[in-house]
């Protein structure tokens, strides 16, 4: 005879497989509604993006990257207004894209040295090696951490990430030293006339 104990497990058991079939089927259902957002909605997105990004290309990319967050919502009912939260989620990653590249642009606008080219003069050659002197002069007075993260990207090419681990320290930190250093260094050439 069996006890009601053997009863719960038996009806437990078979009720597992129907969970995880309805949460299939969410799965499915969220799928399809995203399919239909991306149907009726992706040509107004991508034009609010490429408005705010000035570039159909980061528009095009921002778009398919919302669509992917949106396809990752690990509670896609919770969400009433699907439009909208595409909306928003597309306009926060273009925003955070807008930011980096303004970052970016921020380290290439403090360039302040080039290497002189083969086919310059020797008087060129001669204003470049004062001017790289000058430069070192101006590195050898930078505090240690500061010196280290712009030589290791500057002048050896490694990524700010990279800089950032080799340190220990944040992505942003490691920035924010290397931009101090340039603006140092442009600093010390402009003022003993190298530049």
């Amino acid at each position: 005879m069996r006890q009601a104990s053997d009863w719960c497990q038996d009806s437990d058991a078979a009720q597992e497989p129907s969970v995880s079939h309805d949460q299939e089927a969410m799965q499915r259902d969220h799928g399809r509604r995203v399919a239909e957002l991306f149907e009726s909605h992706n040509r107004a997105l991508t034009r609010f993006l490429t408005a705010r990004l000035k570039c159909s290309q980061d528009a095009k990319e921002v778009a398919q990257e919302a669509y992917i967050r949106m396809l990752q919502l690990n509670a896609p009912g919770g969400v009433s207004y699907l439009r909208a939260f595409l909306f928003k989620t597309a306009a926060n990653l273009a925003a955070d894209r807008l930011k980096s590249s303004v970052r970016r642009g921020r380290l290439d606008e403090l360039e302040f040295f080039t290497s002189p080219d083969s086919t310059s003069s020797a008087e060129s050659s001669a204003a470049a090696a004062q001017e790289l002197s000058a430069l070192l002069q101006a590195v050898e007075l930078l505090p240690a951490k500061c010196r280290y993260a712009f030589l290791m990207h500057r002048f050896y090419g490694h990524e700010l990430a990279e800089v950032a681990e080799l340190m220990g320290l944040s992505e942003r930190m490691v920035r924010i030293y290397v931009e101090r250093a340039m603006l140092f260094c442009r600093e010390r050439l402009m003022m003993t006339g190298a530049r």
